[in-house]
């Protein structure tokens, strides 16, 4: 089975699906690596260290594309890259379909089997191919390292001879995966932190990590309505936000920096932070936005753009991991590998349907759209997917 690694084309985008070590060690599995020219050099992962590690450089991504019977990718295809996929062949990257459904009709009609990583369930056994999470962890750690730079004062606390600094105090909203490293982090460099989050249950995780936990007061019904079986959260009541602004509005006041994180699957990011509250804020504090690829969670936020609102630095960026290429790559590739492993009997992909993780990843096969939520946005009703190798010697 030949494994495909072309280079990402979407802007912006320094990563790749796979380091040359897991290169190598699939390779050592028996599966033949093609990687494309300058594939990892913004992850200074070289052409000479992938070919050190067994694998073969291939020149350009139609050369790619028509050997590969499984391509990986980080991200999501482009239209040239859909059009290049064969009849047949297996695509692993992080399709975003709920936000993008076209895309899987695309994918649909070219036969390709679809699976996407940011789809896998979020269950134990799961954990170690969790992309959502590891690129969170990145993400996380990298905000609040924005916010320290960019903030026109220290973090911590310091007792000098020159006077006593006082240290920074900053709010993180969503208790995720995200917020849990943003609040380790700014913690580490001194900060004073609070964190808000729908989900009650996150409240010793927040406190375990030295934050103090905004908590909104919440009906029997709101607890229960809070959290998905996979651990995301949920859009709340606007009663329930009412409240949640009411609270949040008297914090940011004194706030020198804010880190938002609150992300629903499939939907536009909720507005946490609004104008007002930006109005309200000391000149010089910093908000970073890692929800700015959904719209924001901030009113004023500018995807893609830094922006200064009212005296408060507004920071859009919309793919955090992408500023911290090393890491995120290895921690991703790490993701894919262990997919793969799960995936992958006797020289091809077999596809479990009776798997949770398998039935809940994979967007299309066979022709069909299998994926319901997906299947959903389309307008269409989702295909029973049937049992089948897919891109290997049987398929």
């Amino acid at each position: 089975m030949k494994i495909g690694v072309p280079r990402e084309t979407a802007d912006g985008e320094t990563r790749v699906a796979l380091t040359p070590q897991i290169a190598g060690q699939l390779v050592g599995d028996g599966l033949e690596v093609l990687v494309q020219a300058g594939a990892g050099e913004a992850s200074s992962n070289l052409d000479e260290a992938y070919r050190e590690a067994g694998a073969t450089v291939v020149a350009d991504a139609p050369a790619l594309y028509g050997k590969a019977d499984v391509v990986l990718l980080v991200g999501r295809p482009s239209d040239e890259e859909v059009d290049m996929l064969r009849e047949g062949t297996v695509l692993i990257g992080t399709l975003g379909t709920l936000s993008k459904p076209e895309l899987a009709g695309k994918l649909a009609k070219r036969g390709v089997t679809a699976i996407s990583m940011d789809a896998i369930p979020r269950i134990t056994r799961a954990q170690s191919m969790d992309t959502l999470s590891s690129q969170a962890t990145v993400g996380g750690y990298k905000a609040v390292l924005i916010a320290a730079e960019r903030l026109p004062k220290f973090m911590p606390l310091l007792t000098t001879a020159a006077g006593t600094v006082r240290p920074a105090r900053g709010i993180i909203m969503g208790a995720g995966v995200a917020g849990l490293m943003a609040i380790g982090t700014a913690r580490r460099l001194g900060a004073v932190v609070e964190a808000t989050d729908v989900r009650p249950v996150v409240k010793e995780q927040v406190q375990s990590l030295g934050g103090i936990f905004i908590e909104v007061e919440m009906t029997d019904e709101e607890k229960a309505q809070a959290e998905t079986a996979g651990g995301y959260a949920t859009e709340m009541s606007e009663d329930y936000k009412r409240r949640q602004a009411e609270l949040i509005a008297e914090r940011v006041k004194d706030a020198d920096f804010i880190i938002t994180t609150a992300l629903i699957p499939g939907r536009p990011a909720p507005k946490l932070v609004t104008e007002e509250m930006v109005k309200s804020m000391k000149p010089g504090s910093v908000i970073v936005d890692m929800a700015a690829e959904m719209g924001g969670n901030c009113e004023l936020t500018e995807p893609g753009k830094e922006v200064v609102k009212h005296g408060v630095r507004i920071i859009g960026i919309t793919n955090l991991p992408a500023t911290m290429p090393g890491s995120a790559t290895q921690m991703y590739a790490k993701n894919i590998q262990t997919l793969l492993k799960h995936l992958t009997a006797d020289d091809a992909i077999n596809l479990d349907f009776d798997d949770e993780i398998t039935r809940g990843a994979t967007i299309t096969h066979a022709g069909k759209v299998v994926h319901e939520a997906t299947a959903s946005a389309l307008g269409i009703e989702a295909a029973t997917p049937q049992a089948a190798p897919a891109g290997g010697k049987d398929a």
